[in-house]
C-alpha cells in the first residue's frame, strides 16, 4: 500500500503540471520500494465518478475535466488556423501508418506533400522522428508523439476511429489510394498523426475534433 503523503505528492505533481507528466518523472519523486502504477491505479479510481479524472497520454498522465461534461463546459471560438482536407489526410496516414515516410505518404495520397505540412506538424508537437528506413537514401519515417494522443483525448493509437467512422464525418475523401487505411474493425495497432498546414489549392475545411473549434481548456 502506498504511503499516503507519497500518493498526495504524486497527486499535486500531477495538478500542477499545465502539461501531461510522463510515468519517469514521476516515478523520480518517489521512495525506491513504492510503486507509482500502484499510485496512478489508485488515484485515477479516486477521481473515476469526479468532474476531474485522471487520463493517460501514452506514457504521461493529467488531470483532465470528465468527457460526459464536455457539453456543458465547451466555449467555442475561431482559431486563427484551419485544417485543410489535405493535411487532414495526411494526418490520417501518419497516424494508421506509422512509422511512415514522406513517400510512402505521397504514394498513398496520390499528391506531393508540401515541406511546410511536415513542418507544421513538428511545431504542433505532433509527430516526431522514428528513425530512417533501411532503404536507399534512408528517408526518415514519423510517428506520432504523446503530445497528440492528449490533444485529441486519445490513452492509445488504439482509440483511433477507423476509416468508415472518418468518412462518415466527412473528413477523407473515398479516393482510391486512401482506401489503404484501416475500417474500424481492423489495424488497430496502427498508430496516429495531424496536420495543420494548407496545401497550394486545398480549401480549408471544418473538423470536428480540429483547430476550429477550440473547447474550454481542460483541467490540470
Amino acid at each position: 500500500m502506498s504511503d499516503f503523503n507519497t500518493l498526495r505528492l504524486i497527486e499535486a505533481l500531477l495538478f500542477a503540471s499545465k502539461d501531461p507528466v510522463p510515468t519517469s518523472v514521476l516515478a523520480a519523486q518517489i521512495p525506491d520500494d513504492e510503486d507509482i502504477a500502484e499510485i496512478l491505479e489508485t488515484l485515477q479510481s479516486h477521481y473515476a465518478n469526479r468532474g476531474i479524472v485522471l487520463e493517460g497520454a501514452g506514457n504521461a498522465w493529467a488531470f483532465r475535466t470528465a468527457s460526459d461534461l464536455a457539453g456543458d463546459l465547451a466555449i467555442q471560438r475561431v482559431a486563427s488556423r484551419r485544417l485543410s482536407r489535405a493535411a487532414m489526410e495526411t494526418m490520417a496516414i501518419i497516424a494508421y501508418h506509422q512509422p511512415v515516410t514522406r513517400a510512402e505518404i505521397e504514394d498513398i495520397r496520390g499528391v506531393a506533400v508540401a515541406k511546410g505540412t511536415v513542418d507544421t506538424l513538428l511545431e504542433a508537437g505532433w509527430i516526431k522522428p522514428r528513425g530512417r528506413k533501411q532503404t536507399p537514401g534512408r528517408p526518415l519515417m514519423w510517428g506520432t508523439t504523446d503530445g497528440f494522443l492528449d490533444h485529441f483525448g486519445l490513452a492509445t493509437v488504439k482509440e483511433l476511429p477507423g476509416m468508415d467512422e472518418l468518412k462518415a464525418a466527412g473528413l477523407l475523401d473515398k479516393r482510391e489510394g486512401l482506401a489503404s487505411l484501416p475500417t474500424s474493425e481492423e489495424d488497430e495497432d496502427d498508430e496516429t498523426e495531424t496536420d495543420l498546414e494548407m496545401e497550394d489549392g486545398e480549401e480549408a475545411v471544418d473538423a470536428g475534433t480540429s483547430a476550429d473549434v477550440i473547447q474550454l481548456d481542460q483541467a490540470r
